[in-house]
C-alpha cells in the first residue's frame, strides 16, 4: 500500500513539471508572437552595455563649463558628488549674469529673489525660495538639509536661518547691469517669456542682454554628478523669471520638479519655464522613466513629451523647458522642447564640453 501511495505521489510531482513546463513554453510564444520578448531583453540590456563612466558631472548651459571646471576639481580628488554639485554652481552664483546669484535681473518690483535646492545620495534635500540679499543660496540649502528638520524655507524665514548660520547679509542694490536692463523694461513693462533668452541676441523686453554682455547668456543652472565611489547628488539655483511677480517661485527649488536623485536610479535636473515643469513633478518623472530602463536621454525625451501634449502645440512654442539625467552607469542625456538648450559634461580634465539637447519641436 504504501509502495501505491508513493507512486502516485510521484506521479503528481511528474504532472507538475510538465505543466509548468507547458506554460512556460506557452507565454515564451506568445510574448515573441507580439515581438515583446525581444523588447523587454532590449529595455534591460541593450541600454546596459559598455564600461560604466564615472566620476561625470553635467550641469545645463554653457555656463555650466565653468560650474563643471570647481566640481570636476573635487571628483577627480574622489571627493562625494555632493560637495561637488554645491562648489560647482556656487560658480554661476557668483558671475555676473542675467538668471543665477545676486547680480541676476530683479523681479517687477525690482528686487532680486533667489530659489536653489540640493539632494544627496540618500535622498536628504534640503532648498530655499524667495530669499533676498544672500549670495549662495545653495549653500543655505545644504544647511537647511543637513542641520534643520525640514525640506524648505522661504522668504524672511529663510535670510534669518541664513544669518544665524553666519551667511552675510549683502547690499540691498541692483548691479549696474541689472539696473539699466530693469529701468529699459520699465519703459513698456512688458511680461512674456522668450525662448532660449540665454542663446538670443535679440531678448526681447522681458530679459535684454546686459549692456556689452555676452549674448549667450542662461537662466537656471542645475547640476548633478556620479563620483568615484557610485553616488549621486544634484544642485539647482536661480533669481527666476526676470521681471516676474513679487513672490513668485518657479521649479528649482522644488523636490521632484527642478531636482531630483535616487541613488538606485539616477538624477534629473530641469530648466526652462517652471511652471510647466512643476505641472509634471518634471525631474521626478525623469528618473522614474530611467527606473524603467530608459536611456536618460530618452527619459527627458518623454518627459518633455508630456508637456507638449498637456500645453497643445501652439502654447509649446512659446515656451522652452529642458532636462538633463545621469543614471548608475554615468550615461547622461538631455532633451528639450525647442532648438537652443545646451547643456555641458565634463569626466576628465580635458573632457569638458557642451552637449547640443535634442529637441521636439
Amino acid at each position: 500500500m504504501d509502495v501505491v501511495v508513493e507512486l502516485m505521489a510521484a506521479y503528481k510531482i511528474c504532472l507538475s513539471f510538465i505543466k509548468y513546463d507547458y506554460m512556460l513554453r506557452r507565454n515564451f510564444l506568445q510574448l515573441s508572437s507580439l515581438g515583446l520578448y525581444g523588447i523587454s531583453l532590449s529595455s534591460f540590456t541593450s541600454k546596459r552595455l559598455g564600461s560604466i563612466r564615472k566620476p561625470i558631472v553635467i550641469s545645463t548651459w554653457d555656463a555650466g563649463i565653468e560650474a563643471n571646471k570647481a566640481a570636476w576639481a573635487v571628483l577627480k580628488k574622489g571627493g562625494r558628488a555632493l560637495d561637488a554639485v554645491e562648489q560647482g554652481v556656487r560658480v554661476t552664483e557668483s558671475s555676473q549674469n542675467c538668471c543665477v546669484g545676486l547680480g541676476a535681473n530683479p523681479d517687477r518690483d525690482g528686487y532680486v529673489t533667489l530659489d536653489a535646492s540640493i539632494m544627496d545620495e540618500y535622498s536628504n534635500c534640503g532648498s530655499v525660495a524667495y530669499l533676498e540679499r544672500i549670495k549662495h543660496p545653495v549653500s543655505v540649502a545644504r544647511r537647511v538639509m543637513e542641520k534643520t528638520p525640514h525640506v524648505m524655507l522661504v522668504g524672511s524665514g529663510a535670510q534669518q536661518f541664513a544669518i544665524e548660520e553666519g551667511f552675510p547679509l549683502e547690499e540691498q542694490k541692483l548691479s549696474e547691469e541689472a539696473e539699466k536692463t530693469y529701468k529699459n523694461w520699465l519703459i513698456k513693462s512688458e511680461y512674456k517669456p522668450v525662448i532660449n533668452i540665454e542663446n538670443s541676441k535679440g531678448h526681447g523686453p522681458f530679459n535684454p542682454p546686459f549692456p556689452g554682455s555676452n549674448p549667450l547668456n542662461h537662466d537656471t543652472i542645475g547640476m548633478i554628478a556620479l563620483d568615484a565611489n557610485g553616488n549621486l547628488s544634484g544642485s539647482c539655483t536661480t533669481s527666476g523669471m526676470a521681471f516676474k511677480m513679487r513672490g513668485r517661485v518657479g521649479d528649482s527649488p522644488i523636490i521632484g520638479a527642478g531636482l531630483f536623485v535616487d541613488n538606485e536610479v539616477g538624477a534629473a535636473t530641469a530648466t526652462g519655464q517652471g511652471e510647466d515643469i512643476i505641472r509634471i513633478a518634471g525631474s521626478h518623472t525623469v528618473v522614474e522613466l530611467m527606473r524603467q530602463g530608459l536611456h536618460p536621454e530618452e527619459a527627458c525625451r518623454k518627459a518633455v513629451e508630456r508637456i507638449i501634449r498637456i500645453k497643445g502645440a501652439a502654447k509649446s512654442k512659446e515656451i522652452q523647458v529642458g532636462f538633463i539625467a545621469l543614471n548608475k552607469r554615468g550615461e547622461y542625456g538631455g532633451y528639450c522642447i525647442q532648438k537652443g538648450f545646451s547643456y555641458a559634461v565634463c569626466y576628465a580634465d580635458d573632457k569638458n564640453f557642451l552637449e547640443p539637447g535634442k529637441h521636439i519641436l
